[in-house]
């Protein structure tokens, strides 16, 4: 067991959310899902919890009511090495939610996630300060993150 778990407060859509997750990241599974018995706090059968992997990575999905909500300050940052792979999983955990700002977006669960190419970090920690500025400009203009133009505007004659 991993010593740190992101834990996912749901409102009785924890199963539900474990399996659109799975469903997208190809290196993942269901783990366990715990249905509420006779103390409840749940109706009897009903999913409590719903514990999943992505990449390696365990997560729990707890239905744990309206109380609590997500925010962006809290996010699970994705690193891609293709375009092809930033575009599927934008396409995937966008929909339903909302697209935002410089590779960030919203799932449909209110979960955010940011899908970045490995490319960018490389080009915006480049010595030429000026290479990464221009990549950063070239950044803040974009939804989904795009690697040509950001490549563009890294090798674009000063």
């Amino acid at each position: 067991m991993q010593k740190i778990t992101p834990f996912l407060g749901l409102d009785g859509q924890a199963e539900e959310a474990a399996n659109f997750y799975t469903s997208i990241f190809k290196s993942s599974k269901m783990k366990n899902v715990v249905r509420y018995g006779e103390a409840g706090p749940g109706p009897k059968g009903t999913v409590m919890s719903a514990t999943f992997e992505l990449e390696g990575q365990d997560f729990i999905a707890l239905n744990g009511g309206p109380h609590f909500t997500f925010s962006p300050a809290i996010s699970f940052f994705v690193n891609c090495e293709t375009q092809q792979e930033v575009d599927d999983l934008w396409e995937k955990l966008s929909k339903g939610g909302e697209k935002q700002q410089c590779g960030w977006l919203r799932d449909k669960y209110g979960v955010s996630w940011q899908i970045i190419p490995t490319a960018l970090g490389q080009m915006l920690h480049d010595k030429d300060a000026k290479k990464s500025n221009r990549v950063m400009k070239a950044m803040l203009q974009m939804k989904k993150i795009d690697i040509k133009a950001l490549k563009q505007a890294y090798e674009q004659s000063p």
